[in-house]
């Protein structure tokens, strides 16, 4: 069953609906939707009655047709649809509304009936796919050039070049798994205040187009990842596994969900390594796992707030409940301090010595991270922050502030200059 309150409606198509039946008209629900939903829709609209499919018919296309000429004979009745199924019943309507149809449809429908009313669909635009896409979450993937950076490699133009192949791989594969989270988190999305206007849950998307846009994504990552070299095209199928299994089961595993998206993020970095064929860093790697934990945890936390705010008592889709949220804000904040004390401990290493011209300057990257590491969790807190703390990153002015000292600092100390 659905929860038919949360599904995306036409508002111009109801409201003009309302009106007919204010004149006096009667209004049916008429769909190859299962009778079950059907019920609900007519019930949440007090529609006049419902003809809908059940375990042994298919009320569609023709079946349709068929149906509402028996009750209501030839050209008795009105019929408002959008596909193709629909032909078939506007042809024997009195008149056709077509409501959300493509051109193709369109037309057919004014050579087979008299079209009465049109409610014109909104084309899929551009800035639909970006956000679909999450052109933006492909910052994360800059995690694979971190590598490069500690090894000290970046001005190795084929490594670069290697790098960059590896990024737009790893943000494609990423990508499909954003469009396979919406398509399979639709009621999920649907009932959270924000994630109800992303662009398949608010259905400026086709489902149809996305489902097709997965598998394409998938190849286009699967051919770059080749190019790059078979080490990384097998962390990059690693990476595809475990969110699939993120996606089908972990999330809604509590703190498994954490610890999953932790992973993930620093499989990036890993990823990056085997791209450009530089030995992975114990100190990197214990810096990521405990710093992206931080991040996955303010994440729920930050859900939690909004469902507090909404006066829920749980997140829905999710094993938490609003009660959990002070407890992963303790977990977070002292996974953040971790991260911090364990650039305290690389400093102290011999491999700050090797690396760096001025290796104490290293040391005002600490004071700087457990800034930002508070300054995040008190934004949280406040319930100031969106629920992606990379989003949050990118537009807020003291993140990006902390984000220019640190490359100043890291530039400062691998060449020893004076700024």
């Amino acid at each position: 069953m659905l929860d038919v309150s949360t599904l995306p409606y036409n508002v111009a198509f109801i409201d003009w609906l309302k009106e007919q039946k204010a004149s006096g008209k009667k209004i049916v629900l008429c769909t190859a939707a299962n009778d079950r939903i059907a019920y609900a829709v007519c019930k949440l609209f007090l529609m006049d009655d419902v003809i809908a499919s059940d375990k042994y018919t298919n009320l569609k296309s023709i079946n349709k047709r068929n149906a509402l000429q028996k009750r209501y004979g030839e050209h008795g009745y009105d019929y408002a649809g959008n596909s193709s199924a629909d032909i078939e019943v506007w042809a024997s309507a009195s008149h056709a509304i077509v409501v959300n149809a493509n051109e193709r449809v369109l037309a057919k429908a004014y050579k087979v009936a008299r079209v009465s009313q049109v409610f014109p669909s909104d084309s899929p635009g551009a800035s639909d796919w970006i956000r679909a896409l999450r052109l933006h979450q492909w910052l994360k993937n800059l995690l694979l050039f971190v590598p490069l950076l500690a090894a000290h490699q970046f001005g190795d133009f084929q490594s670069l070049a290697t790098a960059i192949i590896a990024f737009f791989s790893f943000s494609l594969c990423a990508s499909s798994v954003y469009i396979s989270n919406d398509l399979l988190d639709l009621e999920s999305d649907r009932n959270h205040p924000r994630k109800k206007n992303r662009p398949f849950a608010s259905a400026k998307l086709p489902i149809a187009q996305g489902l097709a846009a997965v598998p394409l994504l998938i190849a286009l990552s699967i051919v770059l990842g080749t190019i790059v070299g078979s080490a990384f095209l097998v962390v990059l199928l690693g990476y595809l596994l475990l969110t699939g299994a993120y996606t089908l089961l972990l999330k809604r595993m509590v703190l498994v969900d954490c610890l999953t998206l932790a992973t993930l993020y620093t499989l990036r970095v890993i990823a990056g390594a085997f791209a450009v064929s530089v030995p992975l860093s114990f100190w990197l790697l214990a810096f990521s796992v405990f710093l992206f934990l931080s991040l996955a945890l303010v994440k729920r936390y930050a859900e939690l707030v909004v469902e507090t705010q909404e006066r829920k008592s749980a997140a829905h889709g999710r094993g938490y409940v609003v009660f959990d949220a002070p407890l992963l804000q303790t977990f977070g904040v002292a996974s953040g301090y971790v991260s911090a004390l364990v650039i305290a401990l690389y400093v102290r290493s011999e491999d700050v010595v090797a690396l760096y011209a001025q290796p104490i300057a290293i040391w005002l990257i600490l004071p700087i991270l457990l800034y930002w590491i508070s300054w995040v969790w008190l934004k949280a807190a406040r319930g100031e922050m969106h629920d992606d703390p990379i989003v949050f990153a990118i537009k807020d002015k003291a993140s990006i502030v902390v984000a220019a000292l640190t490359v100043l600092i890291f530039l400062y100390a691998d060449i020893g200059m004076t700024f």
